[in-house]
């Protein structure tokens, strides 16, 4: 598994910081920039890719033997019912860029209604899910794990489907890898994923 839905590009790097608030995170989601930390470092990179990488809300695909999955029964999917521990288990065994601070400012956007999460069940145990940030009519994933299989693809089907019930229109992943592809996931350029972001921050959707 990839430490965040893409592979971050040092090319990508467009600033180097020391401090993370939840009011720059914001701002910087707003103008197509996200954050990872770099704690060996002491430091924060910040990354705007060109390609971005989307799913399509009208066109998400989901595999033949997942539909099967999720039709199971076998999992059970909640919104925001364990953030905190969404967070824990994505930066479990990964390289440390989902910090403390991380933990502590994502939790604050959280708590503000501006980070949610998606959890997945499997006997009342959490074995998958994911998390990300929602601003108006976009969502930005950020990261996703998995302690059974195919849980983490099961949160990707149970967000997608709730986005487009829901109105939004932008579900950006960072970077495409072949993961992702099996859900539609295309490359579009950083200027014509900017052009989305504007008309998808100016939507007011509710996730929850």
């Amino acid at each position: 598994m990839p430490p965040c839905f893409g592979y971050p590009q040092l090319m990508d790097v467009v600033a180097v910081t020391r401090e993370l608030t939840a009011e720059v995170v914001e701002k910087a989601y707003r103008s197509g920039v996200f954050p990872m930390a770099a704690p060996e470092y002491g430091v924060i990179t910040w990354h705007r890719p060109d390609p971005r990488a989307v799913m399509p809300l009208d066109a998400f695909h989901v595999p033949r033997r997942l539909a099967r999955t999720v039709r199971s029964g076998r999992f059970a999917t909640t919104f925001d019912r364990g953030f905190a521990a969404v967070m824990r288990g994505c930066a479990e065994g990964r390289p440390v860029w989902i910090s403390d601070d991380f933990c502590r400012i994502y939790g604050e956007l959280h708590r503000r209604g501006k980070a949610h999460s998606v959890e997945v069940w499997q006997d009342d145990r959490l074995v998958g899910g994911l998390y990300g940030v929602h601003l108006g009519g976009a969502f930005f994933a950020e990261s996703k794990f998995h302690r059974a299989r195919d849980a983490s693809k099961v949160a990707v089907v149970a967000l997608a489907t709730r986005l487009r019930e829901r109105g939004f229109a932008l579900l950006e992943v960072q970077y495409l890898t072949d993961h992702l592809a099996q859900f539609g996931t295309v490359e579009i350029s950083a200027a014509e994923y900017g052009r989305r972001l504007v008309h998808a921050l100016s939507l007011d959707c509710r996730l929850p």
